[in-house]
């Protein structure tokens, strides 16, 4: 592949050939056309990571010094050097030597740059920055996956200090001469033309132009700032400040204009410029400062944000005035934290300005919690369907907020897309480079872009500027092809035209009738930057031009005497520190950065045309999780994207997104909707309750009907019946069956200290004395049917020892409760281990051993009882109530047999109403068997009330 331009410096034919040589021996082919162009040709991979630096620019001797630190930066140069050295009349290069003439100054006119994938190169690459489109070509010659820029330059001089420039020089698009004279590199053209791979043979491989309004207010403002300092009597006085202007549209051939000027022989220096303010773009500026760097030229960029720049060791010599995008990207990620978008979608410009922004930007947002749902590369260069595919892509996307770190050459291809598709309703985030472009605020894109949030470097006033800009015409510099070109554009005119129908220039047109780019001044950020960038070149050199001990400005001759070097410039730029008429601090930090101030800008306007503010949208993967729900990772999903499950019983969430549920404390729970902790319920058998009501109606109704049977008994007790029934000891057990219906209604309502004592032992003493009570009627009845003697009888069934009998039965059930009461009562307890959403609040018993020895009593006298009734079945049956006692038997032994599984088993209250229960139903049981038989007879059958009617079967069966 063949490279061809102006801007690469041939070398004389007789050193071609040794560089042809030099260049086989390498690997490589040289290739000479015309005596003006040399070309290498790689036919291997050069190392990964290489800057190659072939020079091709030796007279008798180069310059030592320089050439052994280009030769530094690849091995293979090592040999080239050496040979260098013995092939210009087979001598050395000697030294240079103090207080001796510079008979080899600086021999070295030119460089390469750029064989490194550092830079995205080693594809088909898309240059472009900050500012408007911009290919560069020209930096990718690529052969096997390496690119090499070749610049060759040849200086004659072996007894004269002076460099000598082969080929033909690059001329500025506009230039000033002066003391000391400053270059500028801007995106004036911004469309490029590419060459067919036929044409690479042509000297221009491609073309720049469309002229860009917005850069060329760039240049002018370049230009007004300079001569504010001309005519300034306080910075630098007696000193005047000349320019070169170069289009970056192709970079390396600006930065070769610049450095080697228009001259064709150079003295004292072979660098035509002490500083270079641009480019507008990070891949254009990164491309110049490498070749720059090499002669320690500085740059002061006013548009290029890469964070990769503020890296001192590989950029020593590079300053701007615009902030690092490393503040930048985090800033737009806190913007939209601020705003609850924690799902966006993300376009950037497929150059080192997007591709470092977007990936600061993603960092810091994974650390805020914010998801990206897709990120795409723009290239302007790139093919129609990409950008089709990028679109659909936004348009298939969940996310409604886009952050578009793009300059505005993507922003312009990507909008012409998105108009295309007539994708809306994006909530779209910007970056600086576009979001103050007043050309996008039209109506053409404001369905779109309405509500447009960005960070942009702060407006300022620079007084005077739009007056200067008025008054620029191509009649101040008339063979000026770019100011004709301006007018032409600005116009919609052509000075020259041979096609009908074309509207002529005549020069006379008024800049004030216009509205564009070029005369808005309504937003002076980026030119503020390169007002600031020619000041701060004003005040470093300044202070170095400061003669003498009194610190003022001495006579021209003077400030000439030491030629500048442009490395000193750089170090003085460093240090400066100065104030402008508008109040604005100008500095820089040890990365060469100014400090960082951005003003938020948002688009909107109403019907008077003024910015306002709107609601903002909502842009989430997933719905946010209200109080009560949680967070769950959907697998194979973002963080962003999670589904909400509702937090389980005891457990809440009280804010929205929450990751996890809390677990209430102990005694409390979650309400309905999981969203706080409220007091749990506690849960015991009360009155009010449907149960504990129908319990305790039971419990009176039996203890009242209890004691209406006492009351019949009391009424008949001189009866036959009665009498033959034992009145005394069925008085003492319907008072026993009172007691034991009452007893029921301690277990009934809120337990407390007392009534946890007193439910128990008042159950197991009434129940003693009611089993022991029946327990002496029967063994009564046996004694008394299956004694021999009469006198033996009455002295066994005598009521003191019936009394007697039930005293005792009865006293050792309290003397059970007594130790049961005095070691281990029961108590209150809250029971939150069988429901853990209530509390169950119950007796605990102490000693469930005391409990269970009060039941087992209970159970042996009533085992008891039913023995002897057993034995007394066969008695007379007009008399023998013994049947109704076993019956009677049965009837509580299956209850309380019963009740033993029911009660272990029963949750909560309801062991309490199956104990009620078991009380009740074998209390009926004994009243019911033992007693309605007999008041059936008192209240029914009084004529079977007699002692013959009692005694009559007995008698029939004797007779």
């Amino acid at each position: 592949m063949t490279f061809t331009s102006s801007d690469v410096v041939a070398c004389s034919a007789d050193s071609l050939q040794f560089y042809s040589a030099a260049a086989q021996s390498s690997g490589h082919s040289f290739r000479v056309r015309g005596g003006l162009t040399a070309v290498i040709q790689g036919t291997h991979s050069f190392p990964s990571a290489a800057q190659l630096l072939v020079v091709a620019a030796f007279s008798s001797c180069i310059r030592s010094d320089l050439f052994s630190m280009l030769a530094a930066q690849h091995s293979s140069l090592a040999g080239v050097h050496q040979s260098c050295r013995q092939h210009q009349h087979n001598q050395p290069c000697r030294q240079h030597q103090p207080n001796r003439p510079r008979r080899h100054a600086s021999a070295l006119h030119a460089c390469i740059s750029l064989a490194d994938t550092h830079h995205g190169l080693s594809q088909a690459p898309s240059f472009g920055g900050e500012g408007d489109p911009n290919l560069r070509p020209e930096l990718f010659i690529h052969t096997w996956r390496f690119t090499a820029l070749v610049i060759l330059g040849f200086f004659k001089a072996e007894n004269d200090s002076t460099c000598e420039i082969f080929g033909s020089p690059e001329i500025p698009l506009l230039s000033k001469e002066g003391d000391i004279t400053i270059g500028g590199a801007f995106s004036i053209y911004s469309q490029i033309s590419m060459s067919s791979l036929s044409e690479y043979e042509t000297s221009e491989p491609f073309r720049c132009s469309r002229i860009n309004l917005r850069e060329f207010r760039f240049v002018q403002t370049m230009i007004f700032a300079i001569e504010e300092i001309n005519n300034s009597s306080v910075l630098l006085p007696n000193v005047s400040i000349g320019y070169r202007i170069f289009d970056s549209c192709g970079s390396t051939r600006a930065v070769m204009g610049l450095i080697n000027g228009v001259e064709k022989t150079l003295s004292k220096n072979c660098s035509s410029i002490h500083v270079i303010i641009g480019a507008s773009e990070s891949s254009s500026t990164i491309a110049m400062q490498q070749i720059s760097g090499v002669f320690q030229i500085p740059m002061i960029s006013h548009f290029a944000t890469c964070a990769c720049l503020s890296n001192r060791k590989e950029y020593p010599f590079f300053f701007r005035t615009i902030p690092s995008d490393y503040y930048q990207s985090r800033a737009i990620a806190k913007l939209v934290k601020h705003f609850g978008w924690t799902w966006v979608g993300a376009v950037r410009s497929d150059n080192d300005y997007g591709n470092n922004g977007m990936a600061t930007f993603i960092e810091t947002a994974s650390q805020e919690g914010i998801c990206v749902e897709y990120s795409e590369t723009i290239s302007r260069t790139g093919s129609r369907e990409h950008v089709e595919r990028v679109v659909r892509m936004m348009r298939r996307g969940t996310a409604r907020v886009l952050v578009a770190f793009l300059a505005q050459g993507e922003m312009d291809v990507l909008l012409e897309e998105v108009l295309s598709q007539n994708l809306t309703g994006l909530q779209w985030v910007g970056s600086e480079s576009w979001i103050t472009a007043n050309y996008l605020a039209k109506k053409r894109y404001s369905g779109i872009l309405t509500g447009s949030l960005g960070f942009a470097i702060r407006k300022a006033k620079i007084t005077g500027l739009q007056e200067f800009l008025l008054k620029v015409n191509p009649s101040q510099d008339p063979q000026s092809n770019l100011l004709r070109e301006f007018w032409e554009t600005t116009f919609g005119c052509r000075f020259q035209s041979s096609m009908p129908g074309t509207k002529l220039c005549s020069g006379f047109e008024r800049l004030q009738d216009t509205d564009n780019a070029f005369t808005d001044v309504s937003e002076l950020r980026i030119s503020n930057n390169v007002y600031k960038a020619v000041y701060a070149v004003a005040h470093a050199l300044h202070g170095m031009l400061k003669c003498g001990p009194s610190g003022d400005s001495v006579a021209h001759s003077c400030i000439l005497k030491d030629h500048l070097e442009p490395r000193q410039v750089a170090k003085q730029l460093q240090n400066v520190n100065f104030t402008l008429q508008s109040g604005e601090q100008v500095y820089f930090d040890e990365n060469g950065d100014p400090a960082a101030t951005y003003e938020l800008v948002n688009w909107q306007r109403n019907h008077a045309g003024d910015i306002v503010f709107t609601t903002r949208p909502l842009s989430i993967c997933s719905e946010n999780c209200l109080p009560g729900f949680r967070q769950a990772i959907i697998k194979g999903k973002p963080i962003c994207c999670f589904s909400c499950v509702p937090c389980t019983g005891g457990e809440i969430s009280n804010i929205n997104n929450s990751a996890e549920c809390a677990q209430c404390p102990l005694e409390y729970w979650s309400n309905v909707d999981h969203s706080k902790c409220v007091p749990k319920v506690i849960e015991f058998l009360s009155y009010g309750e449907t149960m504990g009501a129908l319990l305790t109606a039971f419990s009176l109704c039996g203890a009242s009907l209890t004691l209406v049977v006492l009351c019949v008994f009391v009424r008949f007790r001189h009866t036959p019946l009665v009498k033959a029934s034992n009145s005394e000891l069925s008085f003492l057990l319907l008072l026993s069956l009172t007691l034991c219906f009452l007893c029921s209604l301690t277990f009934i309502g809120q337990p407390t200290e007392w009534s946890c004592m007193l439910r128990h032992t008042a159950f197991g003493i009434a129940f003693a004395l009611c089993i022991s009570c029946i327990l002496a009627k029967t063994v009564t009845v046996v004694m008394a049917f299956k004694a021999k003697r009469p006198a033996n009888t009455v002295h066994q069934c005598s009521a003191p020892l019936q009394r007697t009998s039930v005293l005792g039965c009865t006293l050792i059930q309290v003397f059970i409760c007594v130790i049961w009461l005095a070691f281990a009562p029961p108590f209150p307890h809250k029971n939150t281990v069988y429901a853990s959403e209530k509390i169950i609040l119950e007796c605990f018993l102490g000693s469930p051993i005391a409990f269970w020895v009060v039941m087992a009593y209970i159970g042996f006298l009533a085992l008891l009882c039913f023995i002897f009734a057993f034995l007394a079945r066969k008695l007379p049956d007009n008399f023998n109530e013994a049947k109704f006692i076993t019956f009677s038997m049965l009837i509580f032994s299956a209850v309380w047999l019963t009740f033993i599984p029911a009660y272990v088993s029963s949750p909560g209250k309801f062991t309490v109403a199956v104990e009620i229960f078991a009380i009740l139903a074998s209390s009926f049981g004994l009243l019911f068997c033992i007693f309605a038989p007999k008041c059936y007879i008192l209240l029914l059958k009084p004529e079977r009330n007699t002692k013959k009617q009692l005694m009559g079967r007995n008698q029939s069966k004797t007779q």
